[in-house]
């Protein structure tokens, strides 16, 4: 069973994963990063509507030792803002990659030579003469 599992552990497919995910996780603090610092404070300043982060319902107040309770939803609004300019920048990314693989597999595989059975169909008339 331990054999199996390095032959499934290091396959290609499976570094290719963590690969991915290595560089996803590192392109979802880039998108953070611009949304948060970029991207929302450019569209509170056009709305007028602030830090939208800020957004939220108060529940309850802050008292003595217990904590505010609010409902956040700016934040909810600035991560689904975060999704959906990742799932654009991926889509775009596999998009492209899909087109390169069909120009490679338009490209014409060269002639094919004759078959086996046409050499040896050759040779025989040859014999024949």
């Amino acid at each position: 069973m331990l054999k199996e599992f390095k032959e499934f552990a290091f396959k290609g497919n499976l570094i290719d994963i963590a690969v991915g995910m290595a560089i996803a996780a590192a392109f979802g603090k880039i998108t953070d990063a611009f949304v948060n610092g970029i991207f929302m404070p450019i569209l509170g300043r056009i709305f007028q509507i602030g830090d939208l982060s800020q957004w939220k319902i108060v529940l309850a107040q802050a008292s003595g030792d217990a904590p505010e309770v609010a409902i956040t939803y700016g934040t909810l609004i600035q991560n689904t803002i975060n999704f959906l300019i990742i799932a654009f920048v991926m889509f775009w990314v596999i998009k492209v990659i899909n087109a390169t693989k069909k120009q490679e597999e338009a490209v014409p595989a060269a002639p094919a030579g004759p078959t086996q059975e046409e050499l040896l169909a050759e040779i025989r008339d040859l014999l024949k003469k």
